[in-house]
């Protein structure tokens, strides 16, 4: 109901891709929005303003390779999504005309996951356990009310906790936080934490590294 894809390109892309691989170079969020022919000023500042344009045109794509009826679910369930985010807007948000309701479904700015590359670690053969895992490979940046209001607690402040218990609200996520933070401390596991402008300059500084460069996952664990 929240997307414009597929359950099943949803899955992978989110489920198989970003919470298992996060932060790894090459893999999860690197991969899904690699685009190595930009370079790292006009992939940054102008390619977000043409993801409305985009996104339904590579939808419809992805659609005409599914069957008719994974495809007629789809564009119901797109159907379906689209109209209660609109009336939420419209009754809830406090939006006071259909056009601004519009603008901002369209104008959301969903390119920011990127902020979030960082080195990820060089795991060798040792395959991690998953609280390993999201300690090590997922970071929280630190609150910002524009951000806290445009995408909410799980995906900026509260990342960690979003991946450890993708299951809870955006609000129990903000409530789990001190008790997240002070059990990986007390176990000796990193609780990242930085900047929304630290990862900021870190991304244009690394941008050919972590975006053109990524090297294959085989280099990554050592094989």
């Amino acid at each position: 109901v929240c997307t414009i894809f597929t359950a099943e390109h949803t899955t992978h892309g989110h489920i198989k891709m970003h919470h298992d691989y996060t932060n790894v170079v090459g893999l999860g969020d690197s991969s899904t929005w690699r685009l190595p022919y930009l370079n790292r000023c006009v992939y940054t500042f102008l390619a977000p303003f043409l993801l409305p344009i985009a996104t339904p045109l590579v939808a419809v794509e992805r659609l005409r390779k599914v069957e008719l009826r994974t495809a007629l679910r789809t564009l119901a369930l797109i159907s379906l999504g689209l109209y209660s985010h609109y009336w939420l807007l419209l009754n809830v948000s406090g939006f006071k005309s259909p056009s601004s309701a519009l603008g901002f479904l369209l104008a959301h700015p969903y390119h920011h996951v990127n902020i979030f590359q960082g080195r990820p670690p060089q795991p060798g053969h040792w395959a991690p356990r998953r609280i390993h895992m999201m300690s090590l490979r997922v970071l929280n940046l630190a609150r910002v009310p524009v951000l806290d209001w445009a995408f909410g607690h799980s995906i900026i402040s509260c990342h960690v906790e979003q991946h450890l218990f993708p299951r809870l609200s955006d609000n129990m996520c903000l409530k789990v936080k001190p008790v997240v933070s002070q059990f990986l401390h007390e176990k000796q596991l990193p609780y990242n934490e930085d900047s929304y402008l630290a990862r900021f300059r870190l991304f244009l500084h690394c941008y050919e590294e972590f975006m053109v460069q990524a090297p294959p996952i085989t280099e990554l664990v050592g094989l």
